[in-house]
């Protein structure tokens, strides 16, 4: 009988509004400093995106206003459920996203949170320009064209 991971349980949080507000023109994987009851939370999925962004301090990148719900099994040593939590990227990829970002229009976003396959938690940033009105419709139309294709199909 094959040994049961720890791991196995997928976490896949999304940011599903910033697909419709923000066009990606480049996206990272970074690491994040978290405390003990912060993974446990994530691992049971209560993380909320919606609200996040991320800020540079010091020459490091944060992610602020992402919330994580305190552990219902922790006693008296829970977290913070809102607090800035440091983003780990190699020192070429945090020099390029800060330029980057100087740029006007440009923004760093939170777009997922999961937990790779040896159990660190990762956060998925994306470098993004905010969409205008007419963008915004413009995609709406597209996705609204492609699901009456599909139903085409399916008939």
């Amino acid at each position: 009988m094959a040994k049961a991971n720890k791991f196995d349980k997928v976490i896949n949080i999304k940011n599903k509004k910033a697909s419709f507000q923000f066009e990606f023109i480049d996206t990272y994987v970074a690491g994040m400093v978290l405390k003990g009851t912060e993974i446990k939370s994530i691992r049971e999925g209560k993380v909320s995106l919606n609200e996040a962004f991320c800020i540079f301090l010091d020459g490091e990148l944060y992610v602020r206003q992402m919330h994580i719900a305190p552990y219902s099994m922790a006693a008296s040593y829970n977290h913070e459920p809102v607090r800035d939590r440091k983003l780990l990227l190699s020192k070429k990829e945090l020099e390029k996203l800060q330029t980057k970002s100087q740029e006007k229009g440009l923004t760093i976003i939170p777009v997922r949170i999961f937990i790779n396959d040896r159990g660190k938690a990762k956060m998925e940033i994306a470098l993004g320009r905010g969409k205008k009105l007419h963008d915004k419709r413009q995609d709406l139309k597209e996705k609204d064209a492609k699901r009456e294709l599909q139903r085409m199909a399916l008939k």
